[in-house]
Order: C-alpha cells, then structure tokens, then sequence
C-alpha cells in the first residue's frame, strides 16, 4: 500500500492501495490570490446579510476584530464578553455565527462550543475560535467540541474571510460528490469518544449527501459493530479511550471480516510518527480537525474511487 502525500495539516495523506504512484491534492485557497478589493467585493456579497455573534473580553480586541469584520462586509456584529452573556444573547436571538476568544472571564471557547453542542436549538450554530494560543494541549479540546475553524491572531480580512467562507461551506448542503457516487446508500460507520465531535461530522457528512449512519464510543465499540453490520465507509478519531485509532485500524485490517473498507481518520493528533504508524496499518485518508469542506470532498473522493 503506498502513501499518497497531500499538501499541509488540513489533509495530510489519501493513500490507495490500487494507486502505488503518490498524487499531490493542491490546497490553495484563491481568496488568499486576490488582491483585497476583489477579495472584499466576494466577501461583502456573501457576508452582508449575516448576524455574527462575537464574544471577546477585551475592548481593544473587539474593536480590531469588529474592524476586519466591517472590511469583509460582516457589518452585523453583536459583541460580549463572558461566556454566560453569549448563552444569554444565542438565547434571546440566534446569529448566524459565532466568532470567540478561548479566554473568558468566566470560562473558556471550549466552554462555550460544548454548551452549544449540548443544546438542541444551538448544536448546529457554526463557531469560528479567534486565539493567538498554539499549544496543542490547549486546542485540542476545542477541536474535538465541533470548532468549524481555529483564526490565529494577528489575522488579515483575507484571513477571516476565508475562515467563515470555509464554516459557512462545512455546514451547508453542498452534496459535490453526488454525481460520482451513490452517496445515499452507503453505510458510514463514525468512531469517536466525543459524543459532540460525532454529532458534528455526521452533520458535515450529511450534507454531502451521507445518510446512513452507525456510531461508536471508541475502537472497542466499533469492533464489535463491525461483526454484525457490514458498512462501506469508516470515519474515526485517533485519540480514544478503551482502543485508540491505531489499534482499531490494525484490528480492521487484519483480523475483521470487512478488512477492504475504507477507513478515514479525521483528527487532531499532531505527532507525526503516530500518525506514519496510523498509515503504516492501513488507513485511506488522514483528515485534520477542524477540515475545511472542499478538502474533505477530495479525500473522500480519492479514497471511494479506490475502491469503486
């Protein structure tokens, strides 16, 4: 089985065992090719007629935000800063997304995408995390919780411009691979702790035209689903309690009576090496978290046309 390189973090590898020749996946955004005026004049358009809720404790930082929000044509802004008064202001009138700090006064964005991952009326309500915080041990969390994009700070309109137009692509109907495949009946089988981060990439997945769905808590769990349903498609994260990713993976590949069915891991797991040893056991694609929809598409793309 050969590895396919993909461009960057967002997707890093298709791999196809029908396919020994690597192929490389062009990941360029053509937003960030424009000059600002154009790249203003597509935005303004799709932007304008958004209600964006913007949670921040620091005055300074509201300002500057609220400005590249005004420069992108994102004029209808209302700002917070605690995680209890952007419950309150969801609540009261639901925007159309959510832009927020990790830090808040009274808790963290993780915080704050949980409760909205909890609550039916705000489960599916797009969150955007705003943060010059790095440390994976600090953005993982937030990952998991269903975040549709991470905007590092310092960022440029062109920057926030691509970030939304990616949230507002993941969550909306965009059904792209539809004249390929036979997206409706294929069984999906989604393998992840975080009851939260399963909701979410089902939604993603939905919206490309997957209805069929199984869940699992952990690779154990999925084990044992897997001797008694046959599905066509496997989507897991690699951090797991019980039995992780790679252990799954392995466990499918060489002891499941379904051991050709593709396997996509979408997660946030940053070490390389672990990652190689995902590969090594028999994984089709490697996704990160959070994905942006194009990307996603051309995995999932690559790896059912493996074994179409």
């Amino acid at each position: 089985m050969g590895p396919a390189t993909g461009s960057g973090r967002i997707a890093k590898k298709i791999i196809g065992s029908a396919c020994p020749q690597a192929f490389r996946i062009s990941f360029a955004n053509p937003l960030l090719q424009l000059p600002l005026q154009a790249i203003t004049m597509v935005s303004s358009a799709r932007f304008e007629k958004l209600q964006a809720l913007l949670v921040e404790p620091s005055a300074l930082q509201a300002k500057i935000i609220r400005a590249e929000c005004d420069e992108i044509g994102l004029t209808k802004v209302v700002v917070v800063g605690t995680l209890a008064d952007a419950l309150a202001a969801m609540h009261a009138s639901r925007p159309d997304v959510t832009l927020s700090a990790l830090y808040l006064p009274d808790g963290t964005g993780t915080d704050l995408v949980e409760a909205m991952r909890a609550e039916v009326n705000l489960a599916d309500l797009p969150f955007v995390l705003i943060s010059s915080e790095t440390r994976p041990q600090a953005l993982d969390p937030v990952r998991q919780s269903g975040a549709c994009s991470i905007l590092p700070k310092p960022f440029t309109a062109a920057q926030l411009a691509t970030a939304l137009g990616r949230t507002l692509d993941l969550l909306g109907t965009c059904h792209t691979l539809d004249d390929d495949f036979d997206l409706e009946s294929l069984r999906v089988l989604l393998v992840d702790d975080s009851p939260n981060a399963r909701r979410f990439i089902r939604r993603v997945l939905s919206n490309l035209g997957l209805q069929h769905f199984i869940e699992a808590a952990n690779g154990k769990e999925a084990v044992a689903l897997l001797e008694e349903t046959m599905v066509d498609l496997i989507v897991t994260d690699y951090n797991m309690p019980e039995m992780d990713g790679r252990e799954f993976v392995e466990y499918v590949r060489t002891r499941s009576w379904q051991q050709s069915v593709p396997i996509l891991m979408v997660t946030s797991e940053a070490d390389e090496s672990r990652l190689a040893a995902v590969e090594e056991a028999g994984v089709s694609g490697i996704c990160d978290k959070p994905f942006e929809p194009t990307i996603l598409q051309q995995v999932l793309a690559g790896i059912m046309r493996q074994v179409g």
